[in-house]
């Protein structure tokens, strides 16, 4: 497989790092990119990761065969607006969004109708950093992709955008809209908010200096997400709120169950629950 016009909206950690593996396995001739930020694209052009840029996104898509929309959220609708009129007839239209159900609804908004080359996808990777500096060429190597394709989806278009998530080495998976925004919810979304809502609760206390001075490693671990994006995770948040607020309540039951126990001094349960989660832990990390 081998792309002639990449085009990439929004050249940060995840696009950046699309283009720099499909580079190293030689599978496409040309990138575009395009953004607001003269500085974070003069800088993917300096590094190679791009090879021009537009900040119009019209312009930008116009002769791509594959377009790769990497923006947050709340404009993926202004992004799929901006497109109309200039793509290719043959284009076809992929994006990294982590909620699928608000991205497959801008897209029909902004179209008209759900283009058949328009392959929702979500690729589980990244890290706590963003900017096309901190993108690498082996960020999806072993990763998982999950492609969510529609009743209207092209199988060609599909075939081609899992070729090209598995040329970048990502183990490649596919379901339905709303089981990926559930079963996103409970394992990203909902970890996302505890960090950032635990951070922020300690550093409103009045000793908060002192709790991070001696903090240890299980703190950080544990929040480390927080350092992410904060206006990419407001976006998140909002446009997956139904999946995501059934998972907050289900967690603040057990929450209060927990300080039942602790209220009751019951050990017994405490150690039960621990120790189930200790097992299921061990379970998912081997």
């Amino acid at each position: 497989m081998k792309i002639a016009r990449l085009a990439i909206i929004g050249v940060g950690l995840i696009g950046g790092s699309l283009a720099q593996a499909l580079r190293e396995a030689d599978a496409v001739e040309e990138v575009v990119g395009c953004g607001r930020g003269k500085a974070n694209l003069e800088k993917a052009l300096e590094l190679g990761v791009i090879d021009r840029y537009t900040h119009d996104t019209g312009e930008a898509v116009e002769g791509a065969d594959m377009i790769f929309v990497a923006v947050p959220l709340g404009a993926m609708r202004a992004t799929f607006q901006a497109m109309r009129g200039h793509l290719s007839p043959h284009a076809i239209i992929t994006d990294g969004g982590s909620a699928k159900a608000s991205v497959v609804r801008d897209a029909g908004e902004a179209f008209g109708e759900l283009p058949p080359d328009f392959v929702p996808g979500h690729p589980i990777a990244g890290t706590e950093r963003s900017g096309v500096e901190a993108a690498f060429p082996t960020l999806y190597q072993n990763r998982r992709v999950i492609l969510t394709p529609l009743d209207t989806t092209n199988p060609e278009a599909l075939a081609r955008v899992e070729a090209m998530w598995r040329l970048c080495g990502a183990d490649v998976t596919q379901m339905g809209v709303e089981h990926h925004d559930e079963v996103l919810a409970a394992t990203s979304h909902l970890p996302h908010m505890l960090a950032f809502s635990l951070v922020d609760t300690l550093a409103q206390m009045d000793e908060h200096s002192e709790i991070f001075r001696y903090a240890a490693g299980g703190f950080r671990d544990f929040t480390r997400i927080a350092s992410s994006s904060p206006v990419m995770w407001r976006d998140i948040c909002l446009a997956n709120r139904d999946a995501l607020g059934g998972m907050l309540e289900h967690f603040t039951a057990e929450l209060a169950h927990l300080s039942d126990m602790l209220r009751e001094g019951d050990g017994e349960r405490l150690l039960e629950i621990f120790e189930r989660a200790k097992s299921a832990r061990d379970r998912f990390t081997d």
